[in-house]
């Protein structure tokens, strides 16, 4: 490769990374009203090594039209934020014989974002919308085995909003609105 191919493909890279930069503040400005320096929550800590809670998370049930809460232990984490990380990456995790997950497999955590409000943003890989199953019911159980699993784990959660690879994206399979935040539905749990 020559030298001015080189500064080129250098040059590329240094706007590519600019412009992501710039799209990821202006996306959290609009969702948050603040700065993304501006984060109301404590940075997230790592889990305390052998510390653990007793989360409540969410599984498909046996006859597949409703949620099940099963008690499980969670890694154990300081501050709401750090916390809400972990219980995601719990329900995140591919589960044993009898229990079903509602969310496609290969769906891990990118990031999550709580703000003064109790909004949490929880920003999912592509799989969660690629690998979907698709159908209302099986959509309704992929979202809130997550908004019910932090919402009812942790009072300083309110509603969660999902975002897939960092972008804002109005369903995750074509049916659910997932423009706006959402609040615990335990109607859904049986």
């Amino acid at each position: 490769m020559t030298r001015g191919r080189m500064l080129v493909l250098s040059l590329f890279v240094a706007v590519a990374a600019f412009t992501l930069t710039a799209i990821v503040t202006i996306a959290v400005r609009q969702r948050t009203g603040r700065q993304p320096s501006q984060s109301v929550a404590a940075p997230a800590s790592a889990p305390v090594p052998g510390r653990k809670i007793k989360a409540r998370l969410y599984y498909v049930s046996m006859d597949g039209t409703k949620l099940t809460g099963v008690d499980r232990e969670v890694a154990y984490a300081d501050g709401a934020q750090a916390q809400a990380q972990a219980i995601v990456r719990a329900q995140l995790e591919s589960v044993a014989e009898p229990l079903v997950s509602a969310i496609p497999h290969g769906t891990t955590l990118r990031a999550l974002y709580l703000n003064e409000k109790g909004e949490a943003y929880v920003d999912v890989s592509r799989e969660a919308s690629s690998a979907h199953t698709g159908g209302t019911r099986d959509e309704l159980l992929t979202i809130y085995s997550i908004v019910n699993a932090l919402t009812s784990n942790l009072p300083a959660v309110t509603s969660v909003q999902l975002l897939v690879d960092g972008k804002e994206v109005d369903t995750l399979a074509g049916h659910i609105d997932l423009r706006k935040p959402l609040e615990k539905n335990l109607a859904l749990v049986e």
